[in-house]
């Protein structure tokens, strides 16, 4: 079983992040103590850019605004509904440019190969749904199976292909086409409280979409091969990260206390996937994992898991880039990295990938989430002969 290809989109309007940390200081009755938790969210959370589907946000005055108003330096309050309208809206496009993309990287698959749809998402809500509306604008037969795995958060994307490898042992001729989308930034909005604004500084939009197949590639592609995915709770941080529906959005619990956490147990949450197979871990622990695919929901998570698996700077550089460019777009963040560990980069700041890794070229992917629930799998990239 192997992912076959990935693919990404994001939005046009881009948010750099020292002018979205002034929009929100500047707000009418934020405290002086706020005005420092937002620019100390900001400013450490490693983020240069960030992408949205609101345009309202580049900066511009436009008549009749939603969510900002450029003219009155406002950030506006619109209603949850109002919000999913927008959802509804923009998120077609993402869906499908990300599929697109996927299905174009796939060598010696095409469109018409494609058997399954799973779609997922936790940032609006809408029926038919996303894996719906992917089999209508990508011409796919309406026989075409779907599942939209929904309001699950940052991890999403394990459950996704958790149920694509299910299909492709079951039935060893499919191509499975999954696809996150997360539009984050429409839950944007002021408020003092501290988780509030930590989200309001890493949250963005994006999309990115992967091929998942047992059929067998062609020599010469480059592909992951899923050796096993593995599911755990931490044994305490559940009340640390939730994600609720309020009237005037979504609204996000992210604890400070959620790095610590990850850090004391992460060790042992991501130790059965070096036990898999053998009666004992290999000798060379975490050594034997050349490559790493971090969810960054924010910087000191990412130091926290660095620090306690005694990784390289060099083993978090895609992490950590992808953070930089395109901030925490939930679910689809994990695919982005992977995309740079399949592909290489030439944006990579240090890259490592050889033109053609043995196979013990191996890659540990991991996502964090409501719970705490930690989502992870191993995979061998390798390419074929």
């Amino acid at each position: 079983m192997s992912i076959r290809s990935i693919g990404t989109a994001v939005p046009p309007t881009v948010l750099e992040q020292p002018r979205v940390a002034e929009l929100f200081s500047q707000q009418p009755g934020t405290s002086r103590l706020a005005q420092r938790l937002i620019a100390s969210a900001f400013g450490a959370s490693a983020i240069d850019r960030r992408h949205t589907v609101i345009p309202e946000l580049d900066g511009e005055a436009r008549p009749d605004p939603v969510f900002v108003d450029v003219a009155a330096g406002s950030i506006l309050s619109p209603s949850t509904g109002t919000r999913n309208e927008v959802y509804v809206r923009e998120v077609r496009p993402l869906l499908r440019e990300a599929a697109e993309a996927a299905i174009a990287a796939a060598s010696g698959l095409e469109r018409g190969d494609i058997t399954h749809v799973i779609t997922v998402s936790c940032t609006g809500f809408m029926a038919p749904g996303p894996e719906y509306l992917l089999v209508r604008d990508l011409g796919l037969a309406p026989s075409t199976r779907r599942l939209h795995v929904g309001f699950m958060g940052c991890y999403g994307a394990f459950p996704a292909l958790r149920a694509a490898v299910s299909t492709c042992v079951a039935e060893p001729d499919a191509v499975v086409l999954i696809v996150c989308v997360e539009l984050c930034s429409l839950h944007l909005r002021t408020s003092e409280d501290p988780d509030t604004i930590v989200a309001s500084s890493v949250f963005a939009d994006g999309a990115a979409a992967a091929i998942v197949s047992a059929r067998p590639a062609p020599a010469g592609e480059t592909v992951l091969d899923v050796d096993r995915l593995d599911t755990t709770l931490t044994a305490t941080g559940e009340a640390e990260m939730a994600w609720t529906i309020g009237d005037l959005g979504f609204e996000m619990v992210l604890s400070n206390a959620v790095p610590r956490i990850l850090e004391e147990q992460i060790d042992e949450a991501l130790r059965p996937l070096l036990e898999a197979g053998s009666s004992s871990p290999p000798e060379e622990g975490w050594a034997a994992i050349r490559h790493w695919a971090i969810h960054p929901g924010g910087r000191a998570i990412l130091d926290r898991v660095q620090r306690a698996l005694d990784l390289t700077d060099r083993q978090l550089a895609p992490s950590r880039e992808i953070l930089r460019s395109y901030g925490n777009m939930s679910s689809a963040t994990v695919l982005f990295i992977l995309q740079r560990i399949l592909t290489g980069s030439e944006n990579d700041p240090e890259p490592e990938l050889d033109p053609a890794p043995d196979a013990s070229d191996r890659v540990l992917a991991v996502a964090f989430g409501p719970g705490l629930t930690v989502e992870s799998g191993l995979f061998t990239r390798r390419v074929v002969s």
